[in-house]
């Protein structure tokens, strides 16, 4: 009789035929567990810089394709709107709300941890190699502290993690089918991550080439040709909202915030770009860049700020790699593809975010999770094998299994007040794998030839690697549920204990980046001095909005008319906090960091002329009405004081209907 396949959403459910029983169910509840993670007690507006934009899209539909924080499109946010997009239509939806904005956010990291389990699986064939190797991975990226704090907030770097996991399995999916048209997806998903965070995006695309060349089933020369069909399809996804905004006319669009000439193209070369590397200032010149993430160097990743949100399993991923790159060499046969791509992807990402200069912030760093789990779970299963079939192989699962438990105690140690005890548990669970490990290879190989003996070999090595996943695992997972009993932190969101330490600045008078201010908490939701993200000056629901009083608040709603805008501010920090507090349109004149040449004084006279802009409130940001200690500036702050009366009772405001 002929078997009848399964209907494909049993094979969903269940898995398919000759998968191991347990291998689907347990992906279903790692999945499950990183929903509950990351959606946990979500509140208030996170970033309220991203917040105001999210809210703006709703509004307008112009403010929503140009991504503007305001909904009158004086100025856009100082990224690409695609993270912007996909929480504004789900705003639109169901009504601005904290979960109708971040439950898209909750949802992409979940997606993200389903697409490393199938590139996993997918590099190791249907055994039950693959789908252990698989089940670890996605273990891993649930688990990745700094990867649970980012997914509850609405910054744009989890919906790029998504799009760079589907560039990467569809990159490898092309060199497992050998098709081209997987590496155009690829190429696609990279483009679109563009569209989310610009050239960090690109950071994945030379894995993805040398991959390609390196094990692609074509010869040389369709190799090629195939990568630059692919970089085509790449240009032309990155490209096109840059080439629409830019060829747009600047009158009747919304300013580019974060650039020096209202262009998307300075944006992408010199404040998101260059900018992030050398840390560039306006001019060209060198401050380095608002840093919290410590300073640059080959240790940055491993300092005190950095360490618990993304290093625990470094050291571990290093010995995996140069245990492949060995055995490749003797001639073991497995997948190079997979860890030329996840290798690639993690070195590069090391080498950017440790040297660069420019402003760092630590969830940066969620770029590397995919990577870091990708090849835990592929090393785990590598190193077995090696253990169990080769004495001279057999050295890398004890120095992976104490090297990566030594790194965990050390890091937990530099916290000892924070759960105190287990440091030592994971260092007792280190000693005990390793104990156990060294000493039952030998006795693996002697009672091999008796089931018996093998059924004994086999429990010691279960209670080992039961004592690994604590040594490996206890310390971020630990720091993963940090998150959870306190509030989102949208301006420096990371997890697990303070510190003490923000990382400082890479030089003096360093700006911060979009959405990215000083202010911000250093971890585990605190700002300087002990206090909440929610209790900081300038917090909603307190006497201030971005440093505005409240009766202020209330006499520019009651006075603004038929004015398109509430007021005209000096920052975004300011004109966030307005614009969520009332939902109306509020100028932000210098951008987020206070310093964009948005307003000219014909500019600002045009609209108080048009009577879209009525009021003009000084003081709060870096500078004057415009924002910055700029020539432009100090021109604006110059015409407003000559030509708008001081509302008396509100300090800076001024009056220019007159």
């Amino acid at each position: 009789m002929t078997a009848v396949a399964a209907p494909a959403r049993v094979r969903l459910l269940a898995g398919a035929e000759g998968d191991p029983r347990w291998s689907r169910p347990a992906m279903w509840t790692v999945l499950a567990a990183a929903f509950v993670l990351y959606a946990w007690a979500l509140s208030g507006d996170a970033n309220e810089y991203y917040a105001a934009a999210v809210l703006s899209g709703t509004q307008s539909w112009k403010a929503f394709f140009f991504g503007a924080i305001d909904a009158g499109s004086f100025i856009t946010v100082d990224k690409p709107p695609l993270a912007l997009w996909v929480m504004g239509l789900s705003a639109r939806i169901f009504g601005y709300s904290t979960y109708s904005m971040l439950l898209p956010q909750v949802l992409a990291g979940v997606a993200a941890v389903g697409t490393v389990w199938s590139a996993v699986r997918r590099s190791f064939g249907q055994g039950c190699q693959g789908h252990v190797a698989a089940l670890v991975a996605a273990v891993v990226m649930t688990l990745t502290p700094i990867t649970v704090a980012i997914n509850r907030d609405n910054n744009p770097d989890t919906v790029l993690v998504l799009l760079l996991v589907l560039a990467a399995w569809f990159c490898l999916e092309s060199l497992r089918t050998g098709r081209p048209r997987p590496l155009l997806l690829a190429a696609l998903f990279v483009g679109l991550g563009f569209n989310a965070k610009m050239l960090q995006a690109y950071l994945v695309v030379p894995a993805f080439g040398v991959a390609y060349l390196a094990c692609a089933r074509h010869g040389l020369a369709r190799r090629v040709g195939h990568l630059l069909a692919a970089g085509v399809v790449m240009a032309v996804s990155s490209a096109w909202w840059m080439v629409v905004v830019d060829l747009w006319p600047a009158g009747s669009r919304p300013y580019v915030g974060g650039s020096t000439d209202n262009t998307v193209r300075d944006l992408v070369i010199g404040y998101n770009g260059l900018g992030r590397i050398f840390g560039q200032d306006r001019a060209g010149g060198g401050f380095g860049g608002a840093n919290f993430g410590g300073q640059a160097g080959a240790g940055r990743l491993f300092n005190d700020v950095m360490a618990g949100q993304i290093s625990w399993l470094l050291p571990f991923c290093a010995v995996a790699l140069v245990l492949a790159v060995l055995l490749r060499l003797r001639g073991m046969r497995f997948d190079g593809a997979a860890w030329l791509v996840w290798g690639g992807w993690l070195v590069v990402h090391y080498a950017v975010f440790s040297f660069s200069s420019g402003t760092f912030h630590p969830y940066y760093t969620t770029a590397m999770a995919p990577a870091v789990a990708a090849l835990t779970g592929m090393g785990v299963t590598v190193m077995w094998q090696a253990y169990r079939r080769s004495r001279g192989w057999a050295w890398a699962l004890p120095l992976g299994v104490a090297v990566t438990g030594g790194w965990a105690f050390a890091v937990l140690r530099r916290t000892p007040e924070w759960l105190p005890w287990l440091a030592w548990v994971v260092l007792g669970a280190t000693s005990a794998a390793v104990a156990v490990l060294v000493p039952a290879r030998s006795r693996m190989v002697a009672r091999s030839r008796t089931a018996g003996g093998s059924r004994a070999a086999g429990g010691v090595t279960a209670v080992a690697l039961a004592a690994v996943l604590v040594a490996g695992l206890a310390g971020p997972a630990a720091y993963a549920v940090s998150p959870l009993g306190s509030p989102v932190n949208g301006t420096n969101p990371t997890a697990g204990p303070s510190t003490g330490r923000m990382g400082g600045f890479g030089g003096p008078g360093g700006p911060p980046s979009g959405g990215e201010f000083p202010g911000g908490p250093p971890q585990g939701g605190e700002a300087p001095g002990g206090e909440s993200a929610q209790e900081r000056p300038g917090a909603r629901g307190g006497g201030f909005m971005g440093g505005v009083a409240d009766s202020t608040v209330k006499y520019l709603v009651a006075n603004q008319g038929k004015a398109t805008w509430l007021a005209a501010v000096s920052s975004a920090q300011q004109a966030s906090s307005m614009i969520l507090s009332t939902r109306r349109p509020v100028i932000a004149m210098g951008g987020f960091t206070g310093s964009d040449p948005a307003m000219t004084v014909p500019r600002l006279r045009g609209l108080v002329a048009a009577g879209r802009l009525r009021y003009v409130l000084s003081g709060g940001g870096r500078g004057g009405p415009g924002g910055g200690d700029t020539e432009v500036t100090g021109r604006v702050t110059a015409w407003v004081t000559a030509n708008c009366a001081a509302v008396d009772g509100h300090t800076g405001l001024y009056d220019c209907a007159g």
